[in-house]
Parts: C-alpha cells; structure tokens; sequence
C-alpha cells in the first residue's frame, strides 16, 4: 500500500482553515482520495458546541505534561497560553494506511513536523486584506474589541511566517480556495510537489504593515 501524505495546515485565526479542511475531506473523497484531519490535544476549554474527540482532545496541563514525557506527541507547542498537540501514534497509524493526513496546526508546530518529515507539504492559507480578516473576526460575535485587537496582532505574527510554506492560498471566496486546495492534494498524489503560489503580488506585504484595527 502506497503511503500516504502529511500536509501541514496554517493559518491566522479567522484565516477560514477549518472551514476549508473540513469541506476538503468529503470532496477529496469524491476523487477518490482518502483525507483524513488529526484531531489535535489541546489544554485549551472547549468552545460553544466543540465536542471531545471530535474537534479536540480536551486534556489537562498534567496529562498534556505527561504526554510529552512519554514521547506521545508528533509535534506540540505552547500558543497563547494554551498548549496543542499532534498524536504521534495515531498519525503514523493513518499514514501507514495510505490516507492523507491534515495537521491543522501553526507555524510553530509545522517547524517541529518538517523537522520531523521533510517531505511533509506546507499550504498556508492567507485571507485578501486584514480588514476582511477582522470583519470575520467580529462575525463571530464571541470576543471584545480589545480581545479582537490582540487576535489582529497574534494574525500578522503568524502571517509573519507564511514564507516556510511551499504552498500559499487566499481564502477570498471559498469555494475557489476549496478548488485550489484540491488541486494540491491531487497533484501530490500524482507525484507533482511543485510549490504552488496563488497569492497576488503585494498582499503578504499589505496583511504584515503595522496598522491598527480597523474597526
């Protein structure tokens, strides 16, 4: 059975990688690749409607810290005050398989997987301007201002480092950027790992200027 691959994942929140990766899997499928998302550890609280096992596994600071000890994480990193990690054994388990497997993960967990395997493929997803980003931000009526200021910083921080990727994708209208996506999947399995990059000229340049937020 042929192996399948790893891709890493990263976006700023509000970049619309969930949405896209899950709406991946199924259409994936439908060209006959097996997709898979590794649902990562995490100490972080479950949101409204997030499910154990589903989105996350929910675990405590000590089982998290245990965990790492025991060499159970793939990758794992420490982000805004919350730690999130990849199952070392379940991912090598889907590989073996031959399914695709999908580490939503950010820049500071994909360093640790490439340093890991090499030849895991890298797709970072950029949104079209940061007033978009923001206005998606606010669209979940979840956060203050001063929290949605401080997602805006902790965005350019992570767009700061789309450069480690080989792949680049503008999350502008969704269904476009889901093609686009597919398409990467679907030229790795035929062997093309040709880095791909649909950014227009200028926008990397535009989302990293120092401005504040815009609402």
């Amino acid at each position: 059975m042929t192996r399948g691959n790893l891709y890493v994942v990263s976006a700023p929140s509000g970049g619309g990688k969930t949405s896209l990766t899950r709406a991946l899997v199924p259409l994936l499928a439908e060209q006959g690749i097996r997709a898979v998302i590794s649902v990562s550890y995490t100490t972080r609280a479950p949101r409204p409607g997030e499910q154990d096992g589903v989105h996350y596994h929910f675990v405590t600071e000590q089982r998290f810290v245990e965990m790492i000890e025991h060499g159970d994480f793939f990758e794992h990193a420490h982000v805004f005050g919350r730690r999130y990690g990849t199952g070392r054994a379940k991912t090598e388990e889907l590989l073996a398989e031959g399914a695709d497997v999908i580490l939503d993960i950010d820049w500071q967990g994909g360093r640790q997987v490439r340093a890991l395997a090499p030849d895991a493929q890298g797709i970072f997803i950029l949104p079209p301007s940061l007033a978009e980003l923001e206005r998606r931000l606010r669209g979940r009526g979840q956060d203050s201002d001063e929290v949605i200021a401080g997602r805006m910083r902790e965005a350019q921080d992570e767009i700061s480092h789309f450069d480690e990727y080989g792949h680049l994708v503008v999350n502008e209208v969704f269904d476009r950027a889901l093609a686009e996506l597919a398409a990467i999947f679907s030229r790795v399995r035929q062997g093309d790992r040709t880095p791909r990059n649909a950014v227009p000229a200028g926008l990397t340049t535009e989302l990293l200027a120092k401005k504040g937020p815009i609402g």
